[in-house]
């Protein structure tokens, strides 16, 4: 299984130029955006190098990736 990128900028495109200034400005927001790309980054790596990690470790990164989309969308939400 090919893995798909998930960083902030492809999921929610309709925001970038509200992403890129509130990351300018708040730097709680910057950090949850940053955290998730790391994370979906990570995901990837593993998926794409099917390296050993368990089924249940790898659900508990992605659920925590989609918490903190959850999170930034929200914020997005908030400043539109």
């Amino acid at each position: 299984m090919l893995a798909e990128h998930h960083d902030i900028s492809r999921e929610f495109p309709e925001y970038s130029s509200m992403l890129k200034a509130l990351c300018a400005k708040d730097e709680t927001f910057a950090a949850l955006v940053s955290k998730h790309d790391a994370l979906d980054d990570e995901i990837r790596r593993l998926e794409e190098s099917q390296q050993p990690i368990s089924d249940e470790e790898m659900e508990k990164m992605k659920f925590e990736r989609v918490a903190l989309k959850d999170r930034i969308y929200q914020a997005l939400r908030a400043a539109a």
